[in-house]
């Protein structure tokens, strides 16, 4: 003390290192907490129904906003730096607004995920699809179609006014004709919302029935899942092909 009763700057140097040593600490307590609970990830999902179950907890965080952000960490990134194990393969449309990963709450190697507009698909996509569940055992297909899908009203513009698109956009429309005819027979108030449900109940249907995946799915190894996105609430539906 001075001789005014007052702490001398000695005693109060001291004083501050000591409480930042505490601080220190403390931040050090919480980042390794941190760290061993990001250490010790969930189980894989090895069958059709856990991994489904799985997607649709994350989808209901998601809606909710309580969110974990899981396996999206330095530790998790070096888990799945020399091999991977995807409990999902998710063919989905390329909206901005439809991220896989995100709206099922999925991190750093839990998903193979495909996008393609209107989830079109050709050889190529299809064997991407059909690489997980045939080299890595994934259990579960989830085909994602949404709610005002840009790419499935420019294929039903197109092909009720009979004006093909631009460039290889026409491919994309020749893909969802056959969505295109049923949504015609079934009508409806939105057509182009019948549209994208039906093309993604025929694209699952079609990965689910050809002849890498069938046996899969035969011997219940495999569930090819058709959903279905809301822009408005963030809520995936299942729609088709949902594992017992």
């Amino acid at each position: 003390m001075d001789r005014a009763g007052r702490p001398d700057r000695r005693s109060l140097l001291a004083s501050g290192l000591a409480g930042a040593a505490v601080a220190l600490a403390g931040c050090s307590s919480t980042r390794a907490a941190s760290s061993a609970t990001s250490a010790s990830p969930e189980a894989r999902p090895t069958t059709p129904a856990t991994a489904l179950a799985r997607l649709m907890e994350g989808n209901k965080r998601w809606v909710s906003g309580d969110l974990q952000h899981p396996d999206r960490d330095p530790n998790r990134r070096q888990l799945v730096a020399q091999e991977q194990e995807p409990f999902g393969a998710i063919l989905s449309c390329i909206d901005s607004r439809v991220p896989p990963e995100l709206l099922f709450d999925t991190g750093l190697g839990d998903l193979y995920v495909m996008r393609t507009g209107g989830e079109a698909v050709g050889p190529v996509v299809t064997g991407s699809v059909e690489y997980g569940p045939m080299t890595s055992d994934t259990p579960l297909i989830v085909v994602l179609g949404h709610q005002r899908c840009g790419a499935v009203k420019s294929a039903y513009t197109s092909l009720r006014d009979g004006k093909p698109l631009p460039g290889n956009l026409q491919a994309i429309v020749k893909a969802l004709q056959p969505a295109y005819k049923q949504a015609v027979r079934e009508g409806g108030a939105d057509p182009v919302e019948t549209m994208a449900r039906a093309q993604v109940k025929l694209t699952a249907a079609d990965l689910r029935s050809n002849q890498d995946l069938a046996p899969l799915v035969g011997k219940g190894a495999l569930a090819v899942v058709g959903a279905y996105y809301s822009l408005d609430t963030g809520k995936v539906e299942i729609l088709a092909g949902a594992p017992s």
